[in-house]
C-alpha cells in the first residue's frame, strides 16, 4: 500500500477518532467560535475548554480580559501533535474578553470572533446564561442596523454611527419614532452595543412583546477632539452635529419629549454629564455602571439637583444601576441615588445581581432601561 494512501488513512483515523471524542463530550462550541471552530467549548458547567496550535511555542496560556472568565492567567498543557490545552473553572455567564499569550506575545484566539475592546480587536466568548433569553435571536420581526456615515466639521475627520431602526420602520413610511442614543464605555466603540451587548435583539423581543415602544437607537463614536487639541469635544459633537444629523436623515420625532440618552461605563458619564446639563434637549436619562466620582448635591452637572420640583417636571425618568459585583462603582452609585432621592428627586436604581463590570450587567440594564421609555 503507497504512503500516500497510508497518510490518507491516518487523517481519516484522526478525523474519525475526534469526532468521536467530541460527541462524548457534553461541551459545545461556544457560541462566538468561527464558523466550524470546535475550540474554544463550553461544558455544561460552565467550564471551558480552550485549544491552540503552537508547536514551536515554550509557553502558551490564556489570559482574560477582566474577570467574567476567572482570575487567570491560566497555563495551557502542551500536546504531542503542537496543540496547546487548558480546561478552566465555570466562567460567569455572559460576554467576555481574553487573549491568548505565546511566549509573551498576547494574540487573538483563531478559533474565535473578534471584537473592538480594550482599545483594539480582542477575542471574546459568549458563556450561555440561562436566564439570557431575553437577547437572544427569536422568531419574531426584526429590525435593521444601519452605518450613518457624515463629515464632522468640528473634530474635522469623518464619523460614523450605527442606528438601529425597528423592524416596521420600512412598512410604516408616514410613522416618525422617538430616539434612544446608546453610547458605549472606554475601550470600545460604537459597534459595541451591537455586537456585544446583543442590542437589536434586545430591542426586538421587547417591541415584538410589546414591552417597549418602537423607537431609534443611535450609537455613535464616544470620542472626539478638535483638530490640534486633546479636549473631549463629544459633547458638542453630539449636540451639535450628531442629533441634527440623525433628525435630517431619519423620521425622528425630534423634540425633547421623544429623545432618551444612556450609556454604559465612560458612556454613562458622558450621558449624566451631556444630558443632565441640556435637559431642553432630553426628557430620559440613562446611567449604567458610571462611576460617580466627587459628586456634590448642590453643584455637580451644573447643580441640576438644586430645584427638586423643576427637575421631576423635565425629567420623565432618571436610571441609575450597577452589577453588585462591581462593588466600588456599585456602592458610589448607590450613594448617590439614595442622596438626590432624600433630596427629593425621582430617581430609579436598578442592581444586575451578580455581575460586575462587563456586558451582561449592561445587557440587562437596558432590558430594564427600554420599557420604561416613551410612555
Amino acid at each position: 500500500m503507497s504512503t500516500r494512501i497510508y497518510s490518507i488513512i491516518s487523517v481519516f483515523l484522526v478525523i474519525g477518532i475526534t469526532n468521536a471524542l467530541l460527541a462524548a463530550d457534553e461541551s459545545a462550541a461556544a457560541a462566538s467560535n468561527v464558523p466550524g471552530a470546535q475550540y474554544p467549548r463550553v461544558h455544561p458547567d460552565l467550564r471551558v475548554s480552550f485549544r491552540i496550535k503552537a508547536p514551536d511555542a515554550r509557553k502558551v496560556e490564556v489570559r482574560p480580559g477582566g474577570d467574567g472568565l476567572g482570575k487567570g492567567p491560566f497555563p495551557m498543557v502542551k500536546a504531542e501533535d503542537g496543540n496547546w490545552d487548558v480546561t478552566i473553572p465555570p466562567a460567569a455567564p455572559g460576554f467576555h474578553y481574553y487573549w491568548i499569550v505565546v511566549d509573551g506575545l498576547a494574540v487573538n484566539d483563531p478559533g474565535s470572533e473578534t471584537y473592538f475592546g480594550w482599545g483594539k480587536q480582542t477575542s471574546g466568548i459568549e458563556i450561555p446564561d440561562k436566564e439570557g433569553g431575553f437577547y437572544e435571536a427569536k422568531d419574531v420581526p426584526h429590525g435593521q442596523v444601519r452605518i450613518c456615515w457624515y463629515h464632522s466639521k468640528i473634530t474635522s475627520v469623518p464619523r460614523r454611527a450605527y442606528v438601529y431602526t425597528p423592524a416596521e420602520y420600512e412598512v410604516e413610511s408616514g410613522r416618525r419614532y422617538p430616539v434612544l442614543y446608546l453610547q458605549h464605555g472606554a475601550g470600545e466603540d460604537e459597534r459595541g452595543w451591537h455586537k456585544q451587548g446583543k442590542m437589536s435583539f434586545i430591542m426586538d423581543n421587547l417591541i415584538a412583546a410589546q414591552k417597549a415602544m418602537p423607537m431609534i437607537v443611535v450609537m455613535d463614536r464616544g470620542y472626539a477632539t478638535k483638530a490640534g487639541s486633546t479636549a473631549n469635544a463629544f459633547g458638542e459633537v453630539l449636540m451639535e452635529e450628531i442629533i441634527p444629523t440623525i433628525d435630517s436623515r431619519y423620521r425622528t420625532i425630534a423634540d425633547r419629549e421623544h429623545r432618551a440618552m444612556a450609556g454604559l461605563s465612560m458612556g454613562g458619564m458622558q450621558t449624566l454629564q451631556v444630558g443632565l446639563t441640556h435637559l431642553d434637549q432630553f426628557s430620559y436619562i440613562g446611567a449604567f455602571s458610571a462611576p460617580m466620582r466627587n459628586f456634590e448635591l448642590k453643584t455637580s452637572y451644573g447643580g441640576v439637583f438644586n430645584d427638586p420640583s423643576e427637575f421631576n417636571k423635565k425629567v420623565r425618568l432618571l436610571w441609575m444601576g450597577a452589577g453588585t459585583g462591581e462593588t466600588q462603582i456599585h456602592d458610589s452609585v448607590k450613594a448617590v441615588h439614595e442622596s438626590i432621592t432624600q433630596a427629593g428627586i425621582k430617581a430609579a436604581f436598578i442592581e444586575s445581581q451578580g455581575t460586575g463590570h462587563e456586558w451582561q450587567t449592561w445587557r440587562r440594564a437596558l432590558c430594564d432601561f427600554a420599557p420604561r421609555l416613551f410612555k
